[in-house]
């Protein structure tokens, strides 16, 4: 089975291959990008379309790897000691398995999504090498080897919001998901609004792309964005002309769905001010 386009994503022909890659080769499959353009996605869409259970793991800034494998929770064992309580001789009933152990421990293959790795404290990822490598785990309090019985497929994602260790690198698969060109933004914006018009498609990709290219703006939109933006004009029934932006007012309608921030308004404002002056 091989990852291609679904009917609710598209695939630029080098994500296809770059997942197709990961899957021959056992790797991780490293996926970087901007902020909304698909990544995690991506997984659940690997999930649906190779027919395999999927697996996530949500890593945030108090995450540490040893909670991927398992936990031990001692203190629950030592009250339960205290109080008499018969579970205690089992230590097995105080190990909490983790999204990596699920995904070893799974009868079919399954997908793992390791979601936004650099949240995590710098050597999260190293901590994780030798079982994402070997795949196996030794669990101490029961002296037991945790082996994966089939190779998951390990899709991991990152913002870069920080540099990963080299040799964690080394083990990965890498692509960058590139921000899609005008035509791929235009056939994923029809797979989610089928019935959307050409004109008003054409005239809302035009006020977008003239926002992203605007220079000084400190968070470009993304895809998700502008698919909220476009949810909205669908809904307020906007037509074509009433995208266009004239010189006295260059903050575009529902400018909150793709302006996430006070300074990019501001610098809109500005421009807008500026081009008054100059008239």
């Amino acid at each position: 089975m091989k990852f291609r386009s679904t009917t609710g994503y598209i695939a630029a022909p080098d994500l296809a291959v770059a997942v197709n890659a990961a899957v021959v080769l056992g790797r991780p499959l490293l996926v970087k990008g901007e902020p909304g353009t698909g990544k995690t996605e991506l997984a659940r869409q690997v999930s649906a379309s190779l027919g395999m259970e999927l697996i996530e793991w949500h890593v945030k800034s108090t995450t540490r790897a040893q909670q991927g494998l398992y936990e031990y929770d001692a203190v629950s064992r030592l009250r339960d000691s205290q109080l008499g309580e018969a579970r205690v001789h089992d230590v097995q009933n105080y190990i909490r398995r983790g999204k990596l152990w699920q995904a070893f421990d799974a009868p079919e293959r399954v997908v793992l999504l390791i979601d936004e790795i650099d949240k995590a404290d710098i050597e999260f990822p190293n901590d994780l090498l030798q079982e994402l490598d070997r795949m196996e785990f030794h669990v101490y309090e029961t002296g037991e080897t945790v082996k994966a019985r089939q190779r998951p497929v390990v899709i991991i994602t990152s913002n870069n919001e920080k540099e990963l260790p080299d040799a964690f690198l080394r083990r990965c698969f890498f692509h960058y998901i590139r921000f899609p060109d005008a035509d791929t933004l235009a056939a994923i914006i029809r797979v989610h609004f089928p019935e959307i018009k050409e004109k008003l498609l054409a005239a809302a990709l035009t006020g977008f792309f003239a926002i992203r290219e605007t220079p000084g703006l400190k968070k470009k939109p993304s895809t998700s964005e502008v698919l909220d933006w476009l949810k909205l004009i669908l809904a307020e029934d906007l037509a074509p002309e009433d995208l266009a932006r004239d010189a006295r007012h260059l903050l575009p309608r529902l400018h909150g769905a793709l302006l996430k921030s006070e300074q990019d308004v501001q610098l809109f404002e500005r421009l807008a001010f500026m081009s008054r002056e100059n008239r």
